[in-house]
């Protein structure tokens, strides 16, 4: 299969366009933004459909002479319309705009999502934030996207808009499909509540990443021989189904990653029924406690399991470990990535 790395369409993490200025949109100010070609949405995953809809707003934008723009919130939209609302998401917001800074993009433009902007009409959006302050002159909208007071206007009616407003609207229909099936956020939910990671990977274009401080847990893999590092992630970020899992570590500062494996689960042979998610890095002997963790999800190798004790629970550890290790040599044989797979 090749280089880690070069599965998918993986981007290095150290590449970020230049050219991608960050915009906060705030009350009372005007940004310093010239007339542009945009779209709008949330953005949760950043995966394909959406970066394919991204390149055709620059494409358009190099085709009319203007710059190019993406506008997002600073929050899910549900989050402030719901109370009690508790967001899954692909993505965090740092990670959302880091993996929007992937694209050589011009702008991007961050909206605060707030009940005065979420009781504006489709109209008023566009007139007051579209017109007035990001000099938007072509909207790309994506096939099934609606704004506006209840969503309840569609594109007919932004065209509509539009034509007052002198601005053209486009309804973006050619969406990247994965398996027969149309990429979406919630298709890419479905495959990691059902463990499929590769399918994930596909619609996302990079593998799925979950990044967390390492905290202290029971430190019980230590003593069975297997020390893992134990991280905690934002409220809002979506967990894959439980099990074990082939991954790619990221520790801090480090320029390649490490080769490991992941639990998912309540550790029911534990006993606590809290949710973990512990790491064990092969090869690593650092001290990781309060430090950022950034691991990258391959492979589910198997389902969470209940053992009889301690001894099975090392012993079946040993097996993982083995088969994590015999996974990475089978599917890239010619990765190291730096760091021995021992």
């Amino acid at each position: 299969m090749g280089l880690l790395l070069s599965f998918f369409d993986n981007y290095d993490k150290s590449v970020i366009f230049a050219s991608m200025k960050t915009i906060f949109l705030k009350d009372g100010e005007m940004p310093e933004i010239p007339p542009c070609v945009a779209t709008i949405g949330f953005f949760d995953g950043v995966h394909r459909g959406h970066r394919w809809l991204i390149l055709h707003v620059m494409e358009q934008a190099k085709a009319r002479g203007l710059k190019s723009a993406v506008i997002t919130f600073d929050r899910h939209p549900r989050q402030v319309l719901q109370q009690d609302y508790q967001p899954q998401l692909l993505t965090t917001f740092d990670e959302k705009l880091k993996h929007l800074s992937h694209n050589p993009i011009d702008y991007c433009v961050v909206v605060p999502f707030t009940p005065e902007l979420a009781a504006m009409s489709a109209q008023q959006f566009m007139q007051e934030v579209l017109v007035q302050k990001l000099q938007v002159r072509h909207l790309v909208v994506g096939y099934d996207h609606r704004f506006g007071h209840d969503r309840s206007e569609g594109f007919s009616d932004y065209q509509r808009y539009g034509r007052e407003l002198g601005i053209t609207v486009e309804q973006w229909d050619d969406v990247y499909e994965n398996r027969g099936k149309n990429v979406s956020s919630s298709l890419v939910r479905q495959y990691l509540r059902e463990g499929e990671m590769e399918q994930a990977g596909e619609c996302l274009g990079y593998y799925y990443e979950m990044r967390g401080r390492v905290i202290h847990g029971h430190q019980i893999g230590r003593q069975l021989g297997f020390p893992t590092a134990n991280i905690e992630v934002a409220s809002e970020k979506l967990i894959p189904a439980a099990g074990v899992y082939a991954v790619q570590a990221w520790t801090e500062g480090s320029l390649l990653p490490w080769p490991a494996m992941m639990n998912i689960g309540v550790r029911p042979t534990v006993g606590d029924g809290l949710l973990a998610l512990e790491v064990h890095i092969f090869g690593f002997s650092g001290i990781l406690y309060d430090q950022q963790l950034e691991v990258h999800l391959l492979h589910r190798m198997r389902e969470e399991r209940h053992f009889s004790g301690f001894a099975e629970l090392a012993d079946h550890l040993q097996e993982d470990a083995e088969a994590v290790k015999a996974y990475f040599r089978k599917e890239y044989p010619e990765w190291t990535g730096g760091h021995a797979l021992r």
